[in-house]
């Protein structure tokens, strides 16, 4: 069985191309932050629907300053708000890379897998008398999923 998902013949030419690019965007990156697992999930996260509260709030704040404490940096949200507004599309571009590099090295695996399953049952059958059964027997063994056609029955609540 042969399988061919994708063949990347330029990838070896392009690569430093693509490196340079990645550290010119760790560079420009390097003043971004990174949160732990419990900072994440302690801080307020502005969502789809605390953001129009946020930026209407942020908004009346900056048009009535009279009302507005001086701890209160409204100056400041307001310059957040505007990152916030010209990182999304760079995030999203961001994101659609990372989902191609993902998707393309499953397909390489995938790939590399069932040429590797193929040739170990062909060296298998055609090595018996050619001194490969030691070799074979030193290849690791590979845990194979049995996928079950049939659908997962749930018990009764």
């Amino acid at each position: 069985m042969s399988q061919n998902l994708v063949s990347l013949d330029t990838l070896h030419a392009d690569l430093p191309e693509i490196d340079a690019a990645l550290a010119v965007l760790e560079q420009k990156f390097s003043t971004f932050i990174s949160l732990s697992a419990d900072e994440r999930q302690a801080l307020h996260k502005m969502g789809d629907v605390t953001e129009p509260f946020c930026r209407q709030t942020i908004s009346l704040l900056a048009q009535n300053p009279a009302v507005v404490p001086p701890s209160l940096d409204v100056e400041e949200a307001q310059r957040d708000l505007a990152d916030i507004d010209a990182l999304r599309p760079r995030i999203a571009r961001l994101t659609k890379l990372l989902r191609l590099a993902d998707d393309t090295e499953i397909a390489l695996g995938s790939d590399v897998q069932v040429a590797a399953s193929a040739g170990h049952k062909f060296l298998t059958l055609a090595g018996k008398g050619q001194g490969l059964e030691t070799l074979l027997k030193n290849i690791p063994a590979r845990r194979q999923k049995r996928r079950s056609s049939k659908p997962v029955e749930t018990p009764p609540v």
